[in-house]
């Protein structure tokens, strides 16, 4: 029927669809009875590229990349290098190609230094005098161009600041007799200290190495770009700032002195500090810490045995010191059982 009156005119005297006949006359012979029918489906023959490099040129590209001349360089130095003696293999693009095809990975190929893997700092400190933290923070002056450097030293165990000055400059002398002058009346013994501090100029320059090593006092460096690693001065100074007398600017160098003055004897002998169990930093740097604990307990005790019905969860206990404070504790396995501060 349908040579006679074509597809279109078939389908309208079956009254079906002109889609249906079409389909169906391309789905070929009808499947043996029993047997269900399989949907064939057209397998395309595989293209070949034809700006596609053949093999000896793919080898020839390999070789050139690998060789002593080009093992280090990128593949554009290597494209404009051959392209200066007369010679082109293949594009930047089709050498990029190849690097990943056949050597997994593209990775840096040019020969130059390589920054070193930056370890971080793990300090330990279980009394005062072990790590001190120091920094420079600049303080605002009268002017948008002036400014003045609060030079601070910190023990980490006990928070108590054993050095400071103001200064209007950054200078390494000026870091060297400060570190100096607290180990001096500190008494610090060759082997006893661990200086720590970020990598500012002052930091890592060489007066101040050359009197850690004559003190016999080691000394590590934060990671670059990481503040986390020097947390005790950086919260110092955030302390320091955020007191509702803090200036917008000070007016001179002399101010700027005589507020720090009043700050930092305020922070050593009245200011509580939550990581020390509430107590002052001269409490505990100087030993009076346990005593302390031991008279807020009797306070609390007495008050427990007045009201014990006011304690839902029983006798209170006054908080203690931590044993040890770290500066990027290892792990908490390996610092498990003691109490620890950070």
């Amino acid at each position: 029927m349908t040579p006679l009156v074509g597809v279109k005119g078939a389908c309208k005297a079956m009254g079906v669809a002109g889609n249906v006949c079409y389909r169906h006359g391309r789905a070929g012979p009808p499947a043996a009875p029993g047997r269900p029918e399989r949907v064939r489906k057209e397998r395309r023959r595989p293209r070949t590229q034809p700006r596609k490099l053949g093999a000896g040129e793919r080898r020839e590209a390999m070789a050139v990349l690998c060789s002593p001349r080009f093992v280090d360089a990128s593949p554009a130095q290597v494209v404009w290098t051959l392209a200066d003696e007369g010679r082109y293999i293949a594009s930047e693009r089709t050498f990029y190609r190849l690097l990943r095809e056949n050597l997994g990975e593209i990775i840096e190929r040019r020969n130059q230094l390589r920054h070193p893997a930056y370890a971080a700092p793990e300090l330990l400190a279980t009394a005062p005098n072990q790590v001190w933290s120091w920094d420079i923070s600049k303080l605002k002056g009268p002017a948008s161009f002036n400014s003045y450097h609060l030079y601070s030293i910190l023990d980490i165990y006990s928070r108590y600041t054993v050095g400071w000055t103001v200064m209007p400059r950054e200078d390494s002398e000026i870091a060297r007799e400060l570190i100096a002058q607290a180990a001096m009346q500190q008494s610090i013994e060759p082997g006893q200290l661990t200086v720590h501090a970020d990598r500012g100029p002052s930091m890592r320059s060489r007066p101040v190495a050359e009197l850690l090593a004559d003190l016999g006092v080691d000394k590590t460096h934060s990671r670059p770009y990481t503040s986390t690693d020097n947390p005790f001065s950086e919260s110092q100074f955030k302390t320091l700032k955020y007191r509702p007398e803090f200036p917008d600017r000070f007016e001179s160098l002399g101010h700027a002195r005589d507020h720090s003055r009043v700050f930092f004897p305020w922070y050593n002998q009245v200011h509580r500090h939550s990581g020390i169990a509430m107590m002052t930093p001269h409490a505990v740097h100087y030993g009076y810490a346990e005593g302390m604990r031991e008279a807020r307990q009797g306070v609390l005790d007495a008050a427990f045995a007045r009201h014990p019905e006011r304690f839902v969860k029983g006798p209170p206990r006054a908080p203690t010191v931590p044993e040890a404070v770290w500066i990027n504790p290892p792990s908490k396995t390996e610092t498990q059982g003691v109490a620890v501060a950070h």
